[in-house]
């Protein structure tokens, strides 16, 4: 997953940018990407990359959700910004609770939507670096392209 790639060769290259990551433990765990211009959930299949492909659920996501997650999203990056800026440290961070108050409403309001329903697509992965900021605004590094099993 290292190598670099131009953000025009990504999308001509059937990439979908992800706009948020919700969890990276050894590689994308859960998070918002863009699927076929939708927004869409992925949650990590298995965690164990070793053995088994990257297989995620992949399911939609309305329009209201996906802002909800991208304004939370940006409060993430915000603080993430402060702290690489020895401006606010871990202690700070609004995952933590009682850090900010409208982080904390969004994480009640979203997680129940961010667990894979029983007819959620099970697809495998590939994932490429665009050579941006690892966090921003509008998502993060890595973009993704999906293709089903087998």
């Amino acid at each position: 997953m290292g190598e670099i790639w131009d953000e025009r060769q990504l999308v001509a290259d059937g990439f979908g940018h992800v706009y948020a990551e919700l969890e990276w433990y050894d590689g994308p765990r859960d998070g918002l990407v863009d699927v076929d211009g939708a927004p869409h959930y992925f949650q990590c299949h298995d965690v164990d990359f070793s053995v088994a492909p990257d297989e995620y659920f992949v399911w939609p996501v309305d329009e209201t959700l996906a802002a909800l997650e991208r304004e939370q999203w940006t409060i993430f990056v915000a603080w993430n910004h402060c702290c690489e800026a020895g401006t606010a440290g871990i202690e700070r961070h609004p995952g933590h609770g009682g850090i900010d108050p409208r982080y904390d409403e969004l994480t009640a309001l979203l997680t129940p939507h961010r667990q894979a329903p029983a007819d959620a697509k099970l697809l495998v992965a590939e994932w490429r670096f665009d050579g941006g900021d690892r966090y921003r605004v509008d998502g993060v590094d890595y973009w993704v392209r999906w293709r089903e099993q087998g």
